[in-house]
């Protein structure tokens, strides 16, 4: 496919998935406070969502505010968030995250991927789900849904995993309105129908922009 062809088949699919998913809404429970979508996004790495949202519960209940987590003794976020898995460099990532928005960013969440990836444990991803949830900028999260989805869409080569190419590709073919939503979206489908192991690709609404069942026929 070319470019502009690319350009034409996601905005079907956009649109497809709007029409599917009219909510397009994080899957990470966080309550509209910034700083807690920040926690949480960190927790994610190598863990489910439903997972941290229950952990969180927990975290958030004892220390309910930025100030709270950023005084917690490092050792009690560990025990908290040790289901997460990778708990002792999550907590003290977290812990020094708190400290950096409250000490350098007046308890903000930046707006700029610049100051963004200045904070401890977070990386593109995270910065853009922030940039798209909290401030609604044009943002694509290249999470393991959205890499093997658009791969299986043809977007570009399915044995491609890197995130920051595939987030440069999605950029240029998803209008920049749509990117945020796009990207909860595709979590959503990709648990619905687009699973890894088992796609469900004779119920799949998708099946005629999709070239992934024909391939593996």
């Amino acid at each position: 496919m070319t470019k502009q062809q690319k350009k034409e088949r996601m905005a079907r699919i956009v649109s497809v998935l709007e029409q599917l998913y009219p909510e397009a809404t994080c899957a990470l429970e966080y309550g509209g406070e910034p700083w807690r979508l920040l926690v949480m996004a960190r927790l994610s790495a190598q863990c489910t969502d439903a997972r941290v949202n229950l952990v969180c519960r927990e975290l958030f209940a004892e220390y309910p505010t930025l100030d709270d987590l950023a005084d917690a003794p490092l050792a009690r976020i560990e025990a908290i968030v040790r289901p997460c898995g990778l708990f002792r460099t999550k907590a003290e990532s977290i812990k020094a995250a708190c400290t950096l928005l409250r000490d350098r960013f007046e308890s903000r969440i930046p707006d700029t991927m610049e100051e963004l990836l200045s904070l401890p444990g977070v990386g593109r991803k995270i910065a853009n789900l922030l940039l798209g949830d909290i401030y609604g900028k044009p943002a694509v999260v290249a999470d393991t849904h959205c890499i093997r989805i658009c791969g299986r869409f043809g977007m570009y080569p399915v044995e491609l995993k890197d995130p920051h190419k595939v987030e440069k590709i999605l950029r240029e073919l998803i209008e920049p309105e749509k990117q945020s939503d796009f990207c909860h979206r595709i979590v959503q489908f990709g648990r619905d129908t687009c699973t890894a192991r088992s796609p469900r690709c004779g119920a799949c609404p998708l099946e005629e922009l999709c070239g992934y069942k024909k391939k593996n026929q």
